[in-house]
């Protein structure tokens, strides 16, 4: 599916009105949709349902544009920022120079900077590739010649949600649909009894919430499905995935009535996403409650698996996002915690030595595993924050840093990112920030550029994959992108 030129597919569907009552604005309208959905059909095919000509199975497995491996991926998102020059950017001249001012003026953040701040970790070169890797992510440097490592990743502004969105959705100020969306949007899933898109947050939302994984003016069946983590009880996990009054017959019985009055409802009116999608929405959640309470079950894996993993939230989410993508599942979201837990504007040392502990194991255990089973071929694994933090050491303000020097501002000049599996050319460290980590100044790698990769990876030309809206063809690339090569096997 390479797009859909005419917004939403529901707008071709038929009204019911008698075509000698139709007025010419109908008469336009529906003859453009029609050969519209036309071109449509001979792009999917057999994805046409048989039992709706005028419609499409939204989720349906859908192909990309260029045959590839990769099929799904594990976004492994470290809300709040976490410091390059502590864990994958090693910067020996700025711990020379520990305490003293940089050479060159300090760049502009969100807050004031003062003089530079080694880093209190050490690294060390792990695997053929000799990729240096801090000592807090000891377990997961166990797999850097799987990894390709950007060492330039470069946003537009130090704040978080601006940042947040460019990350997730390629756009910093205006509500676009999440790259997460736009993967189910061209690929459909392989599993129709689970969600295609699985955001899991432990202990409430992210800063702006839903925004992250919102599927925004493409068709709702496309947003991300939000999971509560910090539960164990499938009850809790999943709100009302369970039905404790009816038998499945009796709840398909209801269904079909419903889709009934829907359907009824939907015909002569101006076509509407929103019921398309709840209506959508209705029957995933019948269908889920044959396989989530099994898919999100951790107790079900050997005790060997569960102790390779770790103990915590962390890892028993990481661990449920192996399961999803085991079942098909194309695009889970890991993200670490409500709000914004690595944004260590103080006590950086504590704090980012706790983090990365509650991860590491996991992170490296999912690996194995994924390597293991040969699902790592076919699995993009991503690592990485909205932006990093300065190499210069946070003044204390009012408000702000409990009077505390020892923590790092936000930095959007300079940051890394890395990827592994789904076609990466592993060991590979590309792009470089400066000597002491602040900017990006060798082959400086944009969000844009990111998300071209990412696509390309999963099949895509990033410039080909376009939804129709508000009479503008839009990507998750914007006008932008171009796809790094030397990171691609």
């Amino acid at each position: 599916m390479t797009r859909d030129p005419h917004g939403p597919l529901s707008s071709a569907q038929h009204s019911g009105v008698p075509a000698s009552q139709w007025t010419r604005r109908d008469w336009l309208k529906r003859s453009g949709a029609g050969f519209g959905m036309l071109g449509l059909a001979s792009v999917l095919g057999d994805d046409l349902r048989a039992d709706d000509s005028s419609s499409v199975d939204p989720l349906a497995i859908k192909s990309p544009h260029f045959p590839v491996k990769a099929k799904r991926i594990i976004h492994l998102f470290m809300n709040g920022g976490p410091s390059h020059v502590d864990t994958f950017d090693p910067k020996p001249e700025l711990n020379r120079r520990h305490g003293q001012e940089l050479p060159m003026p300090n760049l502009r953040t969100e807050r004031k900077t003062g003089a530079a701040m080694g880093s209190p970790f050490k690294f060390q070169a792990y695997g053929e590739s000799g990729i240096e890797v801090s000592e807090i992510f000891q377990h997961t440097a166990r797999h850097v010649d799987k990894m390709a490592m950007i060492r330039s990743m470069k946003a537009n502004v130090p704040n978080h949600e601006p940042s947040l969105l460019l990350m997730n959705t390629g756009d910093f100020r205006q509500t676009r649909p999440s790259m997460g969306s736009w993967m189910t949007y061209g690929l459909g899933t392989e599993n129709q009894n689970l969600p295609g898109f699985v955001a899991m947050c432990p202990g409430g939302y992210p800063i702006l919430e839903t925004q992250n994984w919102q599927a925004a003016f493409l068709p709702g069946v496309y947003q991300g499905t939000y999971i509560n983590t910090q539960h164990t009880e499938i009850d809790k996990l999943i709100e009302n995935v369970r039905n404790n009054w009816d038998d499945s017959e009796a709840q398909r019985r209801q269904l079909d009535v419903l889709q009934q009055l829907n359907r009824a409802h939907r015909e002569g009116r101006e076509a509407d996403p929103r019921l398309e999608a709840r209506i959508q929405s209705y029957e995933l959640a019948y269908r889920m409650q044959s396989e989530a309470a099994e898919a999100f079950d951790v107790s079900r894996e050997p005790q060997h698996v569960l102790e390779a993993y770790g103990e915590g939230v962390q890892a028993r989410q990481i661990l449920i996002a192996r399961r999803l993508v085991e079942r098909g599942v194309r695009f889970v979201q890991v993200w670490h915690g409500a709000g914004q837990p690595w944004d260590n504007h103080d006590d950086l040392e504590v704090n980012h030595r706790r983090l990365a502990g509650q991860i590491d194991r996991a992170v490296a255990a999912l690996l194995d595993d994924l390597h293991r089973s040969g699902l790592l071929e076919e699995t993009l694994v991503i690592w990485g924050g909205e932006f990093g933090r300065t190499p210069t050491v946070e003044l204390p303000q009012a408000g702000a840093n409990a009077g505390k020097i020892n923590g790092r501002d936000h930095n959007h000049y300079g940051f890394t990112v890395w990827m592994a599996g789904g076609g990466v050319k592993g060991g590979t460290v590309f792009g470089a920030t400066d000597e002491f980590g602040f900017q990006a100044i060798e082959n400086p790698v944009h969000v844009h550029d990111l998300h071209a990769t990412i696509l390309a990876l999963m099949g895509f030309d990033h410039e080909r994959l376009t939804y129709r809206h508000a009479g503008r063809d839009y990507r998750l690339t914007d006008i932008e992108g171009s796809v790094i090569r030397d990171i691609i096997a």
